[in-house]
């Protein structure tokens, strides 16, 4: 038996923020590294509606989106300079100040805080850690042998059940057993119904329509404050 471990997870995007972050990411590190790039907002906003209606796939979304506003290659010290500063202005003006006070209970209550979201690792790292978070999980981009990063993202996008196997990867790594542990989860959207089914507490946080009517029927806490 692996040792026993209370554990909070939270989604990010519109569960700990206001907005999302992606997009905003990108148009932010266009606007301050090659601002001409922001002239092909309008073929990310076109790329971004295609993914709205499911003629393209989330990661080829993500993959074209950094292309488009960052470019094919970018050394890791600039995307780290760019995932910072917009780390910062995120907790400054994105954050809930609902979702301030609940992760401060959470490591109050001795239990382990993790941040499980689709967005990438290079930022989404940043903001969990003025979060105070203890773990982030997110969707990883590829590198070349240099270190530089690349446009695409490496592996599968961190969505849906992708999201609940990473979660179950790195519980394994911490040889922390599902039945030893207890395991409360919170997000904002129906791609999250996997995880709120397995853990042991779902939280709906403002939660979209399909969330609301599944977590109604499944009798799951809803929260609506922010």
């Amino acid at each position: 038996m692996g040792d026993m471990q209370d554990i909070a997870i939270f989604d990010m995007d519109r569960t700990i923020t206001i907005r999302g972050t992606y997009t905003p990411f990108l148009l932010f590190a266009a606007a301050r590294r090659q601002r001409w790039r922001l002239l092909l907002t309008p073929v990310l906003l076109f790329a971004l509606a295609g993914a709205g209606l499911g003629l393209l796939t989330r990661n080829g979304y993500k993959n074209i989106g950094f292309r488009l506003m960052i470019g094919s290659t970018i050394e890791a010290s600039a995307l780290s300079s760019l995932a910072e500063s917009f780390a910062a202005n995120t907790i400054d003006s994105n954050v809930h100040a609902a979702s301030h006070r609940q992760i401060a209970l959470e490591k109050q209550d001795g239990r382990v805080v993790v941040m499980a979201t689709a967005a990438p690792e290079y930022y989404a790292t940043e903001i969990g850690r003025r979060l105070g978070m203890d773990v982030i999980i997110a969707t990883r981009q590829s590198r070349n042998a240099q270190g530089d990063y690349l446009a695409a993202i490496d592996g599968a996008n961190c969505y849906g059940e992708e999201k609940l196997g990473r979660i179950k990867g790195w519980m394994d790594a911490m040889h922390y057993e599902r039945a030893a542990s207890n395991i409360r989860f919170y997000s904002d959207h129906i791609s999250d119904a996997p995880i709120l089914a397995w853990a042991d507490t779902a939280v709906a946080v403002r939660p979209d329509r399909k969330l609301r009517a599944l977590a109604e029927k499944r009798g799951w806490q809803i929260v609506d404050h922010s």
